[in-house]
């Protein structure tokens, strides 16, 4: 018997001592890659220091950890690459225009720069905020609870038209590209529906990929199933756990839009809702593939962002080519702004269409299957819980209002009935830090 006990407690030591390699093994490699990531965006995307993005970005709050990895910035390739005890390194590239990409083996052979406009942005009109907006913008920097930061970056007011509060934090200008996370996946909802207005998609169209051709269950997957998050795929979106899907797909594979198409269904296309950034990688996929290889990169900048001088804005593709439409878009404050005005206005630029007629309408329009309504077509209808959306203050927000939302409490609202588009940036590493609903209507209640 003892024979069999000793036996039986070296397995379970041997399966603990495996699990726990296994766990570093993948800790090493998830860390090393998301440290690179971000450092390169911010070191050659933004402008900031390398001791600012350091510091900033891979240090702050539950982020201490990444401390261990090292980092080693090369100016020359624009490059950033990092490791633990020189375990699985991983190397980020950064190119002009497209942004920084985590490399594979081999390199990023396929992509190149790209040539951005003038970093002047248009003209925007400016002046006749109130004193009592401004001490609200003010107190967004504030930093009420030290042990929960808001880290506040980059506040912007616009309202008719005209720009009537800003404020920045020190370090941050106007000039700063900053990362909107999940915010990106509006943007990338636009660029679906261009396409949608030239006829190259339709909301109906099913078999949407060569390998969703019937018989396969995916086939029944609509358009408009994608942009309204109820594909019926299996996608886990916990960032807290190393081994979901999202960070699997964000930091460890080359071709986002392949690795989120190639998981079965969980439930019959069109009947759950579950939010998915992988949804919106396969969206950036078919992209790709209406739009043709030789015009994709170029593409976005061409009918979206130049039309209504988003200067400085950038989506940076994956290893594969294909833009991270679900995560990785870097523009400063104002022209995250812009965007938010082109929607007020209904699709509109100075009397051109840009996005199709109805398609604001129909991206605010309560997708069914979502809690509450809670959700649109690739925009948020309600605010998440972390951001207030279930306190008092969110009461006082008015209904027609939507929302761009993203990691670390990158938020950008649009209220058509008080011709407000408002945007706040920042590193809000604990998700509750930052209450939105306070912020929002307070912001309100001075026009």
């Amino acid at each position: 018997m003892g024979h069999v006990l000793r036996w039986s407690a070296l397995f379970v030591v041997a399966g603990a001592a495996a699990w726990l390699l296994a766990r570093f093994w993948r800790v090493t490699a998830i860390g090393a890659a998301y440290k690179a990531k971000v450092l390169a965006s911010t070191i050659f995307g933004t402008g900031r220091t390398i001791d600012a993005g350091r510091a900033d970005e891979v240090r702050a709050d539950s982020y201490r950890a990444l401390r261990l990895f090292r980092a080693h910035v090369d100016p020359g390739s624009r490059s950033v690459t990092v490791s633990f005890l020189g375990l699985r390194p991983r190397t980020a590239i950064y190119r002009a225009g497209l942004g920084a990409t985590l490399a594979p083996p081999g390199g990023l052979a396929r992509q190149s720069d790209i040539l951005l406009p003038p970093a002047s942005a248009p003209p925007w009109p400016e002046g006749g905020g109130s004193a009592e907006l401004r001490r609200v913008v003010e107190s967004a920097f504030s930093e009420p609870d030290p042990g929960r930061l808001r880290r506040t970056r980059a506040v912007v007011v616009v309202h008719d038209g005209r720009i009537v509060a800003e404020r920045y934090a020190p370090g941050f200008t106007a000039s700063t590209r900053l990362p909107g996370w999940s915010m990106t996946k509006s943007v990338l909802g636009a660029l679906i529906g261009i396409l949608v207005a030239d006829g190259r998609l339709s909301l109906q169209d099913r078999e949407l990929l060569p390998q969703w051709r019937a018989p396969d269950p995916r086939a029944e997957i609509r358009l408009e199933d994608l942009l309204r998050m109820r594909s019926g795929l299996r996608f886990s979106e916990a960032y807290s756990d190393l081994s979901s899907d999202v960070i699997e797909m964000l930091f460890n594979r080359p071709d986002t839009a392949t690795y989120a198409a190639d998981q079965p269904l969980s439930v019959a296309p069109g009947t759950a809702w579950s939010y998915s950034s992988g949804t919106t990688n396969i969206l950036s996929g078919l992209i790709r593939r209406a739009v043709g290889e030789a015009d994709y990169l170029g593409w976005p900048r061409r009918v979206l962002f130049d039309p209504i001088g988003m200067n400085s804005a950038f989506i940076e593709p994956d290893a594969s080519g294909t833009y991270v439409g679900s995560s990785f878009m870097l523009a400063t404050v104002r022209d995250w702004a812009r965007f938010g005005q082109l929607y007020l206005q209904d699709g509109l630029w100075d009397g051109q269409r840009i996005v199709p007629e109805e398609w604001v309408r129909f991206c605010t329009s309560p997708t069914p299957q979502s809690p509450g309504g809670i959700y649109g077509a690739h925009w948020w209808l309600k605010l998440k819980p972390e951001l207030g959306g279930e306190t008092a203050a969110a009461a006082r927000i008015p209904p027609d209002a939507f929302f761009a939302v993203g990691h670390e409490g990158q938020t950008l609202t649009v209220v058509p009935s008080l011709r407000l588009v408002v945007v706040r940036l920042g590193l809000s590493i604990y998700l509750d830090a930052w209450n939105h609903a306070a912020f929002l209507a307070d912001v309100q209640e001075t026009f």
